[in-house]
């Protein structure tokens, strides 16, 4: 609720207009009596999870694991700034905690990069390449290989830990020959998850298996906000005898843009940065790139300046949500025994190589992003330059969690020695970075003159992903190498060699 940091939505049980703050047993009571009992609260969640809850191993020892919190933005970059606007973030989680100076993701696209993160695969393991190729985001044969053996699932099977999903999932959730929105994955004790792609307003989230539409009150439907109150209220009535992982995925900063009303004027005289490859042609590289129309009009250019305002406005919501989320934490007396990380699932571009606005290549614009850890044991504002991916993130979640990682298939390492400060003189020195471009049969109506195999394409002609953009590439970061290489799969033999540091 605007005005209160610590309000949250009594769901289910009371009038929407009626909110609450946690921690505050009478107010609580007055808004809605029937919350006054948590495990009346539970229930009416719909979840029977904890009723009855038992000491685990953990409690039974005396010896609480660790909790963990995985916040991850949308489109989120670092090559361009996507940090400046987070002043509480970097304050509460990058000062507290250490940096990863060189994060990768093994693909600049939504949903091949998030299903690596939840399975801790490269995507030619996981056979989740695109957002909308058909079988693949979210689909009936990712639903049976690989959700059952994901981090999450694991850590709730094998590890003991409730645990909690808000936002955005995968680009296709809740698709009808997929189970639609009452498809819940395993591992999930709470489930709030959105249908389809991010929005801010006009969305339908899961709860659980069932159906809530939102509208447009931003009071109660601005969808950042109300992941933040739904955090809230998870901590609040969480079993306090079995550690918690928590997943926040935001909308934020991916299109449509949509500040909340208190940010809408925020950063008015900023315009997306002129670095030296923004606005110029990429003459000596693959198709898609060269097909691009240098210098950009004058619409092109106010488009993506007004768009990378709007982006830095949307971030504003979710600075406040870490805020939130942490005194929360602190509040309750758990924030010195809890991993908090904060990433984003691929970069992002304004202007680089004359593309207006996109993710989906290979350079490091789209596949660099954030990586925030603070956590026990972890030293305060330090930073770390060993190079790693987000199909890390399982790894050392479940590494935490004590679970055997030699159980396990991933590809990722964990992350754990790195975080406690240990050198690691045979740490990797090689990533891959993969993805399978998608087009349209037929020509785009924007631009013919392209032909079929192509889309994303603006007005002017210029086409952000298409067929042939499709390509493995190799990421080397060493004490002696800087490089890339890169294949692509086209009618050309074309291959793109970078030494990143001349």
């Amino acid at each position: 609720v605007h005005g209160d940091p610590y309000a949250v939505w009594c769901f289910n049980c009371c009038p929407l207009s009626l909110p609450f703050a946690p921690g505050s047993d009478a107010r609580m009571a007055r808004a809605c009596p029937v919350l006054a009992r948590p495990l009346v609260f539970l229930l009416a969640l719909g979840s029977t999870s904890w009723v009855g809850a038992k000491v685990g191993a953990a409690g039974l020892s005396g010896e609480q694991k660790p909790n963990v919190v995985l916040i991850l933005t949308d489109d989120q970059d670092i090559y361009l700034g996507g940090m400046t606007p987070l002043k509480k973030t970097n304050a509460l989680i990058a000062e507290m905690g250490l940096t990863f100076s060189n994060a990768y993701v093994p693909s600049a696209l939504c949903c091949p990069s998030r299903a690596s993160i939840l399975t801790g695969k490269y995507p030619h393991n996981h056979h989740v390449v695109n957002n909308t190729l058909e079988g693949n985001c979210s689909s009936k044969s990712w639903q049976k290989i690989q959700e059952p053996y994901t981090f999450p699932a694991l850590l709730k099977s094998e590890c003991g830990y409730q645990t909690f999903f808000a936002g955005k999932y995968l680009n296709e959730y809740g698709a009808e020959d997929a189970g639609g929105l009452g498809h819940v994955p395993p591992g999930w004790s709470f489930w709030y998850a959105l249908e389809k792609n991010s929005k801010y307003y006009n969305y339908t989230l899961s709860v659980n298996g069932k159906a809530r539409r939102h509208g447009v009150n931003y009071s109660m439907d601005y969808l950042t906000d109300v992941l933040a109150n739904m955090s809230l209220d998870f901590l609040e009535y969480k079993s306090s005898f079995e550690p918690f992982f928590m997943m926040i995925a935001t909308p934020a900063p991916h299109s449509p843009w949509i500040a909340a009303p208190q940010y809408k004027k925020s950063f008015e005289n900023v315009s997306a940065p002129r670095n030296n490859n923004f606005n110029i042609h990429g003459t000596d590289k693959h198709w898609l790139i060269r097909q691009a129309k240098t210098p950009m009009t004058n619409s092109s250019i106010q488009f993506l300046d007004d768009a990378f305002r709007k982006r830095w406005q949307t971030l504003l919501s979710v600075d406040d949500l870490i805020e939130k989320l942490v005194k929360k934490l602190q509040f309750q007396r758990e924030l010195d025994n809890t991993y908090i990380f904060y990433t984003s699932d691929n970069g992002f571009h304004t202007g680089q190589f004359s593309l207006p606005i996109d993710k989906r290549q290979l350079y490091e614009f789209d596949i660099k992003v954030p990586l925030l850890v603070r956590g026990p044991g972890i030293k305060p504002n330090k930073t770390n330059k060993m190079l790693v991916v987000n199909i890390d993130l399982g790894p050392t979640i479940l590494d935490i969690a004590g679970y055997d990682l030699n159980k396990t298939q991933m590809d990722g390492m964990s992350l754990l020695p790195l975080l406690r400060g240990e050198i690691n003189k045979t740490w990797r020195s090689d990533v891959l970075v993969e993805y399978q471009g998608e087009g349209h049969n037929s020509s785009d109506p924007t631009c013919p003159a392209l032909g079929p195999g192509v889309t994303h394409c603006f007005p002017d002609c210029v086409c952000e992903d298409a067929y042939n953009n499709t390509y493995a590439c190799v990421r080397t970061l060493s004490s002696k190498w800087n490089l890339q290489y890169c294949e692509f799969d086209d009618r050309e033999v074309f291959v793109e060699v970078y030494n990143l540091t001349a």
